[in-house]
């Protein structure tokens, strides 16, 4: 009788291993199918989600057409500023030829008449008048050691004149420009002082009147362009240092040895020494 159970229980136990090692391998063969199902999605989540996207398409498309639009306008620079360079050069060879011709002919040649000056404010606001200070601040010059582009015309040279004691004024070249643009250049947006940092903020506030970018201003200011008002209006008066070396004396006219006054040329090494 035990004899009998032991072999019952072998071939049960044989059955059993057999029938596991079979679920085992159907288990293996068979495919794995998603038991987990999708939870539903809230309305409001999904028109957020919505939205997301949209605003996400929108900002490539307007990121792609700033991307065209700074590429287009840095070919456009490009192209102007080797027109500006050819015209300044053209412009120079000019006035040597002229020069030249009247010196064999014998004959005495007469320089071109400025249009621009450069005005820096040299003193501060004691023992000031009213009409001088109304003067300066037209002049835009409220400021010690602040600098502005003025186009020259009879209103203009009289008001310089009569504010001579308070500031010293020249006429620059197209190097003195071109350094106080890059260096000390700010524009003036929404009554703030903002730096030039980039053509597209040029082209924002200027593209109306033709300047796009850098040279476009400089090339207004230098030549007194028909634009020449806007492009100094969004200018913020120069902000100078104190020069290198000091003043000579401030209460005396350039002429008499000081400081005040029109110094025409001469200009351009104050203003070096103030940049």
């Amino acid at each position: 009788g035990v004899c009998c159970l032991v072999c019952l229980s072998v071939l049960l136990s044989l059955d059993y291993s057999w029938i596991y090692i079979k679920m085992s391998q159907a288990a293996a063969a068979a495919p794995k199918t998603q038991t987990k199902q999708q939870t539903p999605v809230p309305e409001s989540k999904a028109k957020t989600d919505v939205h997301k996207q949209r605003l996400t398409s929108q900002r490539r498309q307007a990121a792609t057409a700033r991307r065209n639009r700074s590429k287009k306008v840095r070919s456009l620079a490009f192209t102007r500023a080797e027109k500006y360079v050819k015209e300044y050069r053209s412009r120079e060879r000019a006035l040597i030829t002229s020069r030249r011709q009247a010196k064999d002919a014998g004959h005495f040649f007469v320089e071109p008449e400025a249009k621009l000056a450069l005005v820096i404010r040299i003193r501060g606001i004691n023992q000031i008048d009213p009409k001088t200070k109304s003067i300066l601040r037209l002049l835009r010059l409220r400021q010690i050691n602040n600098a502005v582009f003025v186009k020259l015309n009879k209103a203009t040279i009289n008001m310089l004149r009569l504010v001579e004691p308070y500031i010293a004024y020249g006429y620059p070249n197209l190097k003195t420009v071109r350094e106080l643009v890059y260096k000390r250049g700010y524009a003036k947006i929404n009554k703030q002082r903002i730096p030039i940092s980039d053509n597209s903020l040029i082209e924002s506030h200027l593209r109306k009147v033709g300047v796009v970018c850098i040279e476009d201003i400089i090339h207004e200011l230098f030549t007194v362009g028909r634009h020449f008002k806007e492009v100094n209006k969004f200018l913020w008066p120069f902000k100078l240092s104190s020069p290198v070396g000091g003043f000579n004396m401030k209460l005396r006219h350039f002429c008499e040895g000081g400081d005040a006054g029109n110094r025409e040329e001469l200009i351009n090494q104050l203003a070096r020494r103030m940049n």
